[in-house]
């Protein structure tokens, strides 16, 4: 186990994490296909991951440096998909943290290093992007310092080394300067000099944890884990241990180990420390154990984070149902839900008594790359608008808070206050560094609903904001949402230039001409509060009578083009988003004006 060591890349969003990983895997010889070889973040190989730039699923890959093993895990860098990295650490001795030269320390680093100190994993500080012009690499330093300390780290963790990187351009250095780096070795001798070799004993009876589980069209469900005592071979019987403790004794039909990007299948035995693949057994799900059948012993369950944001999952049942996707029968979307469940712990799925289902996850993001997942695969489904997950603890309802963190050009920070201060955020810190207000908020997280859209366009598009979870605590007011309210189309049909440009006065439109809509459909914001009934369909009338010429043509704004979080951040709670392989739609839950209206009488009465 000398030459080896598990090694988790764990960084805020953008850091150059993927990146990273790119330049080890390219400077260590590592065989890659030639498409791979071409292109750049290869790791992320979703297409989600490649058009939003981030990493959403953890990932494994190994090279060899100097006789050594080394298994990279990396992580995603967002919040919402904490339960990705809170798992993966399991499989780590110890860890890359990456920090950006710039932006220093960021609300996901504090969370990750938290996570990687409760496990006692080594720590390596990577200063990433030394080569940018407004680096503040002293000032970083002392911030990851303070950091270290702020999350109570021992002396012996936070005499931790430090490294100078730029990961774009392959090179990585003890000192920040650019010019004296030649390549990413400094990376690799990090790696072997600091992080510990796995403990664990090839002689003691087998024990391994799953942390992820992939499919494969010939081998079935693959289980992805750390061989934490003992040895694993191919054709093995090895004790399957399942959530609830019970036990039943299984055949391994194919084990393997990580050769660069690749799995590749292996007849040896695998001994402790290592990190392994192993297929044969249908239903083994994340957090389970496998076993010596004659000592079967489980190591402990994966637990994460609670969820904070529940939404409600129906199938479609807009006039345009079943005409856009492959599957729209909630037998189908029900299966793929309970499914998302398997590879996802930080996800809860609940059976609704009216039907659909509620789902719960770690904030709008993780749920919303679930529907466009879903979305891709051909699934229709209509979704509600996000709400907070409340607790009761001692008879006191409780919800959910995140610290905020923004940046800020200072001549717009008051605005940006004002907002936040309207949504029940109190200011914990405000700095004002080179005419750029830093701001630390707590604000409720219902209150964030919406928010992002509306951020962007007070900053000007020149803020950055990142969120992470606070605690859970009394509410301290209630939070509308949206003040304006929508434009609802009253007529199904294709929408008419000289119609919806005599709605321009109304209210900012989603839809141009020629696009169907149905009634009830939502085709606009309204200038206004409370909503409007409008008909985008409208014809203009015939005459035999001819119409004066205007002295020049009627100017059409450019519609809005909603994508699926903007849609997600806008509805109210009488709203829906529709979302099918070809189109997302907001629409009314109830699509009938007379009905709803008749029915909120009901209710009041």
């Amino acid at each position: 186990m000398n030459n080896l060591r598990n090694v988790a890349i764990i960084a805020h969003v953008d850091h150059g994490k993927t990146t990273l990983v790119d330049a080890l895997l390219r400077q260590s010889k590592t065989e890659l296909s030639k498409e791979v070889a071409e292109s750049t973040c290869i790791m992320d190989s979703n297409d989600l991951e490649k058009e939003r730039g981030i990493t959403i699923f953890s990932k494994n890959a190994s090279v060899v440096y100097q006789g050594t093993k080394i298994n990279i895990i990396d992580t995603p860098g967002h919040a919402d998909f904490g339960g990705e990295v809170e798992r993966v650490l399991r499989m780590a001795d110890g860890c890359l943290l990456l920090v950006d030269a710039k932006d220093g320390p960021m609300p996901q680093t504090r969370f990750v290093l938290k996570k990687a100190l409760e496990l006692k994993l080594k720590i390596v500080v990577v200063i990433n992007k030394v080569d940018i012009p407004d680096k503040k690499i002293n000032e970083v330093l002392n911030k990851v310092f303070d950091l270290f300390i702020d999350l109570g780290a021992d002396d012996e963790i936070i005499d931790y080394p430090v490294l100078y990187a730029s990961a774009k351009l392959g090179k990585a250095g003890k000192d920040p300067q650019i010019e004296d780096m030649a390549d990413i070795t400094p990376v690799f001798d990090a790696i072997i000099n600091h992080i510990p070799a796995p403990t664990g004993d090839k002689n003691l009876p087998l024990q391994m944890l799953v942390t992820t589980i992939t499919g494969d069209s010939y081998k079935g469900r693959i289980a992805v884990g750390r061989v934490y005592n003992g040895v694993l071979k191919q054709g093995q019987t090895i004790a399957y241990i399942n959530r609830l403790g019970e036990k039943r004794n299984c055949v391994l039909s194919s084990v393997m180990t990580f050769e660069g990007l690749n799995r590749v299948e292996t007849r040896e035995e695998i001994s402790s420390g290592d990190i392994v693949a192993i297929a044969g057994i249908p239903e083994i799900t994340i957090g389970e154990t496998l076993a010596d059948p004659e000592n079967p012993v489980a190591l402990p369950l994966l637990s994460v984070e609670e969820p904070t944001v529940k939404m409600t999952f129906n199938v479609n049942t807009s006039p345009l149902a079943g005409k856009e996707g492959q599957f729209t029968t909630s037998r189908k979307l029900g299966e793929r839900l309970y499914k998302e469940l398997e590879t996802d712990v930080a996800l809860k799925v609940e059976d609704n008594p009216n039907g659909g289902w509620t789902l719960s996850g770690r904030g709008e993001l993780h749920l919303a790359i679930l529907i466009e997942r879903l979305r891709r695969e051909g699934y229709e489904l209509e979704v509600s608008r996000p709400q907070v997950i409340t607790k009761v603890v001692d008879g006191k309802t409780l919800v959910p808070y995140e610290n905020v963190f923004i940046e800020v050009p200072e001549d717009l920070a008051g605005t940006i206050i004002q907002q936040l201060g309207s949504r029940y955020g109190e200011m914990q810190k405000m700095e004002i560094i080179d005419q750029t207000a830093y701001l630390e908020f707590i604000v409720p997280t219902k209150g964030l609903f919406g928010f992002r859209s509306q951020f962007l366009t007070d900053s000007r598009g020149l803020g950055v904001i990142n969120t992470s979870f606070y605690e859970f605590a009394p509410e301290k007011g209630v939070f509308n949402g949206r003040e304006n309210g929508s434009l609802v189309n009253c007529e199904s049909g294709n929408t008419l230039m000289y119609a919806i440009s005599g709605l321009q006065e109304r209210g900012e439109l989603f839809y141009g001409p020629s696009v169907y809509v149905y009634k009830g459909q939502v085709i606009g914001q309204s200038s206004r509060p409370g909503d409007i009934q409008v008909n985008a369909c409208k014809e203009k009338r015939a005459s035999n009578q001819r119409a004066r010429v205007k002295g020049q043509t009627e100017h059409f704004d450019a519609p809005r083009t909603m994508s699926l979080e903007d849609s997600l951040e806008y509805i109210n709670d009488d709203e829906l988003v529709e979302v099918t392989p070809q189109n997302i739609r907001i629409r009314k839950k109830i699509l009938d004006e007379a009905l709803a209206k008749k029915i909120a009488r009901g209710i009041k009465d």
